[in-house]
């Protein structure tokens, strides 16, 4: 049984201008989602900032959201730390604060082999009673999940149910899904690239696109589950422009100004991050703009 299907949001966490979360506004952007289609809250991922949080502010964030979410939608927790460790802490108290499954990043920096790998996500699983997603973005972590090893690790662990695919290699995407055999739960972790991940069997998105258009995000999938391919294709490609201006900085600097010009929170980020350029900030609202949601 799939931990969810459809848009789940990569929900940012809204910081006060001096640091602090700002639980007011993350209140209202959960609030949003849930009035607008979205069908899943993945929180304290990358767009979460989590690798700024503290461990207590990591799990409060956590806490916080389970408690207003109130089983309306599946909360997933973003647990994952290139420490084992460190993963099967976050995650077995993610578990105890009531989030519906955890999403574990590769190990990053340190990286690992594939049997490496295996035995750490293998480790953090079986710590844990709920569903886990892997999260296989190379990109930051310098470190590929191999298609075998996801499907290994999927038939080998109980409660491993899939993968948010963020490589953006559709090749290796089309060789999970053929050798899978319908093992693995498939998730779009690119809002450029959600329409093609379902053509190959994928069972949703995790998207920062939601953040700021969650009905729309909603949509492409529920259309192409509805047999309407042309319409959902046709969204997808409208959103094209959005996508790329989401992430002609690196996430969550766009979405948080994107975020702020909708009036949905500050804007604020912790550093290493920093405010967005300003000629990248008038792309990205010339692209609201033009799909329509400023």
């Amino acid at each position: 049984m799939a931990v969810f299907k459809g848009a789940g949001v990569a929900i940012a966490t809204p910081m006060k201008e001096n640091g602090e979360v700002d639980y007011g506004q993350f209140d209202r952007l959960l609030e949003f989602q849930i009035e607008n289609g979205t069908d899943a809250i993945i929180v304290c991922g990358t767009t979460g900032e989590a690798s700024t949080l503290t461990h207590e502010e990591h799990l409060d964030v956590i806490g916080h959201c389970v408690k207003t979410v109130a089983g309306r939608l599946p909360v997933i927790a973003g647990t994952g730390s290139n420490c084992t460790e460190t993963a099967v802490y976050l995650s077995t108290e993610a578990q105890k604060l009531g989030a519906d499954g955890v999403l574990l990043v590769s190990p990053y920096y340190n990286k690992a082999t594939q049997n490496g790998l295996y035995a750490h996500f293998k480790t953090v699983a079986q710590a844990v009673d709920v569903p886990v997603i892997l999260y296989n973005v190379p990109s930051r972590t310098g470190c590929n999940i191999l298609p075998e090893t996801i499907v290994r690790l999927c038939r080998d662990v109980e409660n491993i149910a899939g993968v948010k695919e963020a490589s953006g290699n559709i090749s290796q995407i089309a060789h999970l899904a053929a050798i899978a055999d319908g093992c693995v739960d498939i998730y779009s972790g690119n809002d450029d690239q959600i329409v093609p991940i379902l053509a190959l069997g994928g069972i949703g998105v995790i998207s920062v696109l939601s953040n700021i258009a969650p009905r729309q995000t909603h949509d492409i999938c529920q259309k192409f589950f509805d047999g309407d391919v042309e319409g959902s294709r046709k969204m997808q490609l409208e959103a094209m422009e959005l996508c790329s201006a989401l992430f002609c900085e690196v996430n969550p600097i766009p979405v948080k100004k994107a975020l702020s010009l909708i009036g949905m929170c500050s804007g604020a980020l912790r550093m290493p991050l920093t405010q967005m350029e300003e000629p990248n900030a008038q792309r990205l609202e010339r692209a609201m703009k033009a799909y329509g949601i400023l």
